[in-house]
């Protein structure tokens, strides 16, 4: 029951977010925003 509830739970975590796409661009797009959010945090480190 436990696996099944964290099965579930991971499913919403990326249904969510990608349920705001209509497109696979949208989706690249997203992902882009989100790749460069780490690239500038990563840079800040230095």
């Amino acid at each position: 029951m436990k696996k099944l509830a964290a099965m579930i739970a991971v499913v919403f975590a990326f249904a969510v977010p990608l349920a705001g796409c209509n497109t696979m661009k949208g989706a690249g797009q997203d992902i882009q925003k989100g790749g460069q959010k780490v690239e500038d945090a990563a840079q800040k480190k230095q």
